[in-house]
């Protein structure tokens, strides 16, 4: 007969490559868990991008409308840009007097 020894000798690395398996397993089951959700979300993204290109497509006046919006954003970025350098160098040009 074996000794109880011997049998856990025997049985263990069974037992080791049992609890590798699961929890490879578990690792493969999570990463695909994790895969799902960007492939939801990208369908989902892709969703509304197609949606977006329907209503623009379907509404001219739509794009009329973010392009001249995005004319005044440009304007108005333009305009901010040189009054900040405006301002930056009558900051500079003040403090070099003072001194």
């Amino acid at each position: 007969m074996e000794s109880c020894v011997q049998l856990m000798a025997k049985y263990e690395p069974q037992e080791r490559n049992c609890d590798n398996m699961v929890k490879m397993l578990e690792d493969l089951n999570r990463d695909l868990e994790k895969l799902l959700e960007e492939m939801e979300k990208l369908s989902v993204q892709a969703t509304w991008m197609a949606y977006d290109m329907v209503v623009m497509r379907t509404n001219p006046d739509l794009a009329n409308s973010m392009r001249r919006l995005e004319d005044a954003f440009l304007n108005c970025k333009e305009e901010m840009e040189k009054n900040w350098q405006e301002m930056l160098k009558e900051t500079k040009d003040g403090g070099e007097k003072k001194e």
